[in-house]
């Protein structure tokens, strides 16, 4: 395997960083404000203590529902009256920009509002076009032997973080598509209604399917390469828009899916949903050292499979649209050799990546070069470690 070298940032490498964090009401948190550089953050403590209620708290600022997919009303603090929020300031190549969301005090359900630069958004997807974030946590261990729309929602924050718009064309799509189905199920066969949803879920799962192709793409050099000793890697995107991207003009493969979204209109009525398009979509991984594709491979390669994904992400973003990284409880099942290669691609790559474990031992690399907070007590307190001896 060849060994492929983080790309270094220099004077014109963009910066990306959360450099204050506010939570209020949020789930195990009353309050707390951190102040942050454009370095790692590291975050320790016992279990409990809300160290991944922290890391949750800033996924929150990207769309979606955070690195644990939980309910709006479940991010909320117990007993407490007062909304729960989260804002930050983000530092990004065209200066400082403040970004919040919390629950909407005057609604119900599942709503939340966003705000950026003090201004109320149309939705969450607009946050994606401030600054991107991924993230790795513990339950993605199986990702690859998880069902296809695990490895898909974590293939699409990647499309997000090279392509902003992203998110909008995914809920647009999705919108339609309910639409669709709520139409079909409940018996009503306007044809001009539902060409007009078919027409906007052709063109918007085209631009999916595109957006996914183009990144899978780009990465492919990258990751082929593999970062020593995280192996190298092959994906392909199995999914039937994905192939026609590949093989035919966009326009044609919008009139495609169109004539078989109206096809399918008596199938789709009595299963829901749509048999075909981007929502269909698996990414295939093979880990090239041993040849067998991921869901055969053990779980620490599974996990260094993933790992190696994201650092090729990061590494295709680096000069251009840099992501924030959240790394829940990381390194604890990563050798020294793994961890000593994961840091020094963080910090080659200038990104800010928020990390969580139990001690500071795992983090020694990371000595006067991340901002450390002890997390404990319902207090986030700043520790500051100098660099040991070269």
């Amino acid at each position: 395997m060849a060994t492929a070298q983080p790309a270094r940032r220099d004077a014109d490498a963009a910066t990306v960083a959360l450099r204050s964090l506010s939570l209020t009401a949020f789930r195990s948190w009353r309050r707390v404000t951190l102040e942050l550089g454009p370095e790692p953050v590291v975050l320790t403590g016992a279990n409990g203590a809300g160290k991944t209620n922290l890391l949750e708290a800033v996924s929150c600022l990207a769309p979606g529902r955070g690195l644990r997919g939980a309910r709006l009303q479940d991010l909320a603090r117990r007993g407490s009256d007062a909304p729960w929020a989260v804002s930050a300031e983000v530092a990004t190549p065209d200066g400082p920009v403040r970004v919040g969301t919390g629950a909407d005090p005057g609604g119900e359900g599942e709503r939340r509002v966003a705000r950026i630069g003090g201004e109320t958004v149309r939705g969450p997807a607009a946050l994606a076009e401030v600054f991107s974030m991924v993230w790795l946590t513990p339950g993605m261990d199986g990702l690859f032997r998880d069902a296809a729309p695990a490895r898909r929602k974590v293939f699409d924050r990647l499309v997000c973080a090279h392509d902003p718009l992203h998110a909008r064309r995914v809920g647009a799509y999705e919108r339609a598509m309910r639409e669709r189905a709520r139409l079909l199920k409940e018996g009503r066969r306007e044809p001009a209604w539902l060409s007009a949803l078919e027409e906007t879920m052709a063109e918007t799962g085209v631009a999916v399917a595109a957006a996914r192709r183009d990144l899978a793409d780009r990465l492919a050099p990258i990751l082929a390469d593999g970062l020593d000793p995280f192996p190298g890697a092959a994906l392909a995107l199995d999914g039937r828009v994905e192939t026609w991207i590949a093989t035919m003009p966009a326009v044609d493969a919008e009139q495609r899916f169109r004539e078989r979204l109206e096809a399918s209109r008596p199938r789709d009525a009595e299963t829901g949903g749509a048999g075909d398009g981007p929502h269909r979509m698996d990414l295939a991984v093979v880990h090239l050292p041993s040849g067998m594709t991921a869901d055969l491979c053990s779980t620490g390669q599974q996990k260094t499979l993933v790992i190696a994904l994201l650092l090729a992400a990061a590494r295709l973003e680096a000069r251009r649209r840099p992501p924030v990284l959240l790394l829940d409880d990381v390194v604890a099942h990563l050798d020294r050799r793994h961890r000593a290669a994961l840091f020094a691609a963080l910090l080659d790559l200038g990104l800010q990546a928020w990390m969580t474990g139990a001690d500071d031992g795992p983090f020694d690399g990371l000595d006067g070069r991340a901002r450390f907070f002890r997390v404990a007590d319902g207090e986030a307190r700043r520790r500051d470690r100098p660099a040991g001896p070269a």
